[in-house]
């Protein structure tokens, strides 16, 4: 696919339409990985969004709710 770098306000850029954003499964606010490498090829990357476990998060909200127990006890 060809694209022509436009110029976007002060800044460059390249106009993804929404097809190759749904072939490349992304969408407005996503964040990408971009990375330059030799020979000047350009990579874009989609961003994994973190995953945290059930287990983990429920952890992590138990230390949380002991540690600041005085303050959810004053503010309820």
């Amino acid at each position: 696919m060809i694209k022509t770098i436009t110029k976007i306000g002060n800044s460059q850029g390249i106009i993804f339409d929404s097809a190759l954003l749904q072939l490349a499964r992304l969408k407005v606010g996503d964040e990408v990985n971009v990375e330059v490498h030799s020979g000047g090829t350009i990579s874009i990357t989609p961003m994994e969004p973190a995953v945290i476990e059930p287990s983990q998060a429920a952890e992590t909200a138990k230390r949380l709710i002991q540690k600041n127990s005085e303050l959810f006890r004053r503010l309820s």
